[in-house]
């Protein structure tokens, strides 16, 4: 635990019903799973539906983003985020499958953990190694936020300003830099 709050930015996605409700509800009732679990909701984001990732693994996705505050350290929220998602059946056994919910710790304010090192190394894989591996530990800022508009968009509607400690650009400029044909493929709902 830490002495005093830090702000934490959560990616959210579901693509499948559970019996209680659609994607959309199942990101509300994370929503509320994230508060029972000591992180305060600051700030959530619309709701989007974005093109399933990678094309051809399932239905589109309902995507949002929170922002939390908290005096847990980034690896105990992370195990906060796999007990809400194992609490609302989400199956790990498929890397990038379909899923009930999912939930990322993307960035906790300026935060490089474990490195920068570390970082460029998972950045820099290719879309195969990225679907084969998965780091055993936890990387922060996520290495693929700034090509995902699935996360960059829903973030953009709460964080917009925030800037990214080693690529140096805010959520805005990530945003922009996007190409047009993937921004177009995504809807506020």
């Amino acid at each position: 635990m830490l002495d005093s709050n830090l702000e934490m930015f959560i990616a959210m996605g579901a693509n499948l019903p559970v019996p209680e409700g659609s994607p959309a509800m199942n990101l509300v009732q994370a929503s509320h799973e994230l508060t029972l679990e000591g992180l305060s909701v600051r700030r959530l984001s619309r709701f989007f539906s974005t093109p399933c990732f990678p094309v051809g693994f399932g239905p589109d996705y309902v995507n949002a983003a929170a922002v939390i505050h908290t005096k847990k350290t980034p690896k105990n929220v992370l195990e906060s985020l796999h007990r809400i998602e194992k609490k609302m059946g989400r199956d790990r056994a498929t890397r990038w499958g379909m899923r009930t919910l999912d939930l990322d710790l993307i960035a906790a304010e300026q935060s490089v953990i474990p490195s920068v090192d570390v970082f460029c190394a998972w950045e820099s894989l290719d879309e195969q190694n990225q679907q084969l591996r998965s780091p055993q530990h936890l990387i922060l800022p996520h290495p693929r936020m700034a090509e995902r508009a699935f996360v960059l968009v829903p973030l953009h509607d709460i964080a917009p300003t925030w800037r990214h400690p080693i690529l140096k650009k805010t959520i805005a400029e990530l945003v922009h830099s996007l190409p047009v044909e993937t921004l177009r493929e995504i809807r506020a709902l």
